[in-house]
């Protein structure tokens, strides 16, 4: 009968793994919460609660207490927050996702000081990763794949521990060094190891399996963006002084790289929104979008007009054309920011609509302006063609002579201009001049608002940002019959020369004045001083930073369908190049070793004398220097043998050698192991005997006793044998 078995029973955990994972944990919630709070959108009591909520929960472990929530707490405050969630979202709050974020951070604090089970552990790790998930709706900036990084690190650490922990909670034997502070260390080593090299391959794989699907780009989640100040600043609304406070940031804008500029010399201004209707305070755009048809090849063909005549095509203004990539950052604005006179747009966008006041937009609320390719004629018609415009202006460039009730020195300030000019470009010059000479350019806002903000501006502060000096350019171009309206956009400025891209920031905004010319069309002019450029250049550090952003948004953020065709066609033609160029290298040196090979053939087929007796040489050149040991030791011998006084035991050595050869040829051998003695018993021939034996008896005086005397001897006894064995 077998035993009855033993039961099983589940053992205590080792206090060093349980406190292992309790830490790896910990740090897996504040990675999450590190991700999310690196986007800079949590509002500061949110983010001050938590962080000290954490550092708390961190002081706790460290004294290894036990969390302090009891259960029943722990789903009364939950369920009182949910109730709380519904005026966070339509009062405080007013977002979806920002409520959202509270919520989830709320419960997770909860969770992490109230954790004890299983399914608490698991709850954690969600709320965690939901965390993570809001992070990645709330921003693109490349520091995320940072953080994102530092959290997988810490939840692989504590997946690994986890499942460890469930496999060691239903063990039945413990292992005798389970508490054992060596084997803990040990245990942490390895995962020190282990989870970065896993973390690394999972990113490894996750790289390739992100290039190779396929794909369809829907933008940065902007449903959730907030409308941001530049999104203002280029809008149908536009308050006199937003360009102003937008140009106080240094944030980055979008990137533009042209076609052929290497070097950075180009200086252009990209076009945002042109505004036409001004009532002291606000410019409008009242002008009505329509569609712009896209071609079969994707391409939309942005007509500016008949009346334009660079769109058009007409003789008199020539043709400059620049073909460039815009790189967008998610500012939340549906403008298309092009330079001067678009001819050409291409993008991942169904509809594109445009203005007669030349501004285009994104129709296409699915696919968010990021990444697009654009063609532009920047030609300029010449001072002296300008001077010649005459005509009058089409229906459609009245609305462009409208002002609103000005101070009436603001008109007899234009005349007092215009009077020592002739024409209308002359006009537009003097004023754009006078701007520049007798203003100078501040960002400092005033703090009140006047009633009058141009009146001010010209006869009182008399300083201001670009914003006024194209509003007053334009005011008083109107107040003198000749049609202006105020354009908002970007200078290009600032040069990346490792990307060879211009990178523009929101201190890049800029306002200029575009007249109207009968027969030329509308004509830039900027009357804002030129000290007001603002823009400081890049280190060298931050190049390299600048580049790596730059190469995230378009490669990662903006990856679609067109950057997987390129990447895909690129790699087939550095394969095919690769493979082109090494088979052309194994082609060369099969080339160059079959040439060597007829040069050699064609030496040794002219000269047979001359090579065999090269061989010839060389071989005995080998055989003497395989041999010159023994060639060294033959010669040193026979000098020897010759003078046996110099060295009487070699020498005797010598001489009996030979003599022992000469009697092996006549039959007597000599066996190892007999003496000298005993040889000359061995042979039957009498008188070789007695010879031998006389010379044996020399040989060992001068080979044991160092006799030069009888050393002489051995020779003359030698040839004595010799002679006598040979009758």
């Amino acid at each position: 009968m077998l035993p009855a078995a033993r039961p099983s029973r589940t053992v205590p955990l080792p206090l060093a793994f349980e406190r292992y994972f309790e830490i790896a944990l910990y740090l897996m919630v504040v990675a999450g919460f590190g991700t999310l709070a690196a986007t800079r959108t949590l509002d500061f009591p949110t983010l001050w609660l938590v962080v000290c909520a954490l550092l708390f929960r961190g002081y706790l472990l460290i004294g290894r207490r036990a969390p302090l929530l009891p259960e029943g707490w722990t789903n009364f405050l939950t369920v009182a927050y949910m109730a709380f969630y519904v005026p966070d979202y339509l009062l405080i709050s007013r977002g979806f996702l920002a409520a959202t974020v509270h919520l989830v951070l709320f419960v997770m604090l909860l969770r992490l000081y109230s954790a004890q089970r299983d399914r608490d552990y698991y709850f954690l790790t969600v709320l965690s990763f939901l965390t993570v998930l809001a992070a990645s709706v709330l921003t693109v900036d490349s520091m995320f794949l940072v953080a994102f990084a530092g959290f997988m690190l810490m939840a692989v650490t504590t997946f690994i521990l986890m499942e460890m922990r469930h496999a060691s909670a239903k063990a039945a034997i413990r292992p005798q060094d389970s508490n054992d502070e060596k084997a803990a260390r040990r245990m942490a080593v390895s995962l020190a190891g282990a989870a970065p090299l896993i973390v690394l391959l999972i990113l490894m794989g996750a790289a390739l399996i992100f290039f190779v699907l396929p794909r369809m780009s829907a933008g940065y989640l902007n449903a959730y963006a907030a409308r941001n100040e530049l999104a203002l600043g280029f809008s149908d609304r536009v308050e006199l002084g937003q360009i102003g406070r937008l140009q106080q940031s240094r944030s980055v804008v979008m990137h533009v790289q042209i076609d052929g500029d290497q070097a950075g010399g180009s200086e252009l201004l990209l076009r945002g929104v042109a505004l036409s209707t001004f009532d002291g305070r606000v410019w409008l755009n009242l002008s009505e979008q329509r569609i712009v048809p896209r071609r079969p090849d994707g391409r939309f063909v942005l007509w500016l007009g008949e009346d334009h005549p660079a769109a058009a095509g007409r003789p008199g203004v020539g043709v400059r054309s620049i073909h460039y990539r815009v790189m967008m950052e998610p500012v939340g604005s549906n403008v298309f920011f092009l330079a001067l006179t678009p001819q050409t747009l291409q993008g991942n966008y169904r509809l594109v609509s445009m203005d007669s006041g030349a501004a285009v937009y994104d129709a296409d609320g699915d696919h968010p302006v990021n990444s697009y390719q654009a063609s532009s004629n920047i030609a300029r018609p010449s001072p002296a063609e300008l001077r010649t415009a005459s005509g009058s202006y089409p229906p459609e460039v009245q609305q462009y002579l409208q002002f609103p009730s000005l101070d009436p020195r603001i008109p007899l300030l234009a005349t007092t201009i215009r009077a020592s000019t002739a024409n209308s470009y002359d006009t537009a010059a003097a004023i754009e001049n006078y701007l520049r000479t007798h203003f100078g350019y501040t960002l400092q806002l005033s703090s009140t608002r006047p009633s009058d903000p141009l009146a001010e501006f010209l006869f009182v502060r008399k300083q201001g940002h670009c914003e006024y000096f194209a509003s007053s350019m334009t005011v008083m171009l109107r107040s003198l019959g000749i049609p202006a309206r105020v354009v908002n956009g970007f200078r290009m400025s600032e040069f990346n020369d490792i990307t060879s891209q211009y990178v523009v920031r929101d201190s890049d905004a800029h306002s200029w004045v575009e007249a109207y010319f009968p027969g030329y069309g509308w004509v830039s002019f900027d009357p804002t001083p030129a000290g007001s450029d603002q823009t400081q250049g890049l280190s060298r550090i931050m190049l390299y930073v600048d580049a790596m952003e730059s190469f995230w948004r378009e490669w990662v953020i903006g990856y679609d369908i067109g950057h997987q065709v390129a990447l895909g066609q690129s790699t087939v033609q550095s394969s095919q190049r690769w493979f082109m160029h090494v088979r052309n290298q194994a082609i060369r040196r099969y080339m160059r070793l079959l040439e060597a090979v007829r040069r050699a053939h064609s030496s040794w087929a002219g000269f047979p004398a001359r090579w065999s007796a090269g061989a010839g040489l060389g071989v005995v050149l080998v055989l003497l220097l395989a041999n010159a040991r023994r060639l060294e030791e033959a010669i040193r011998n026979r000098r020897l043998a010759g003078h046996p006084e110099k060295a009487p035991g070699r020498a005797a050595e010598i001489w009996y050698g030979r003599l022992l050869n000469t009697l092996a040829r006549r039959g007597w051998r000599k066996p190892p192991e007999q003496t000298p003695t005993e040889f000359v018993g061995c042979i039957e021939d009498d008188a070789v005997r007695g010879q031998v034996a006389r010379f044996t008896e020399d040989y060992e005086w001068a080979r044991f006793g160092g006799s030069a005397d009888h050393a002489r001897r051995l020779p003359e006894l030698y040839q004595s044998i010799v002679t006598t064995t040979r009758r």
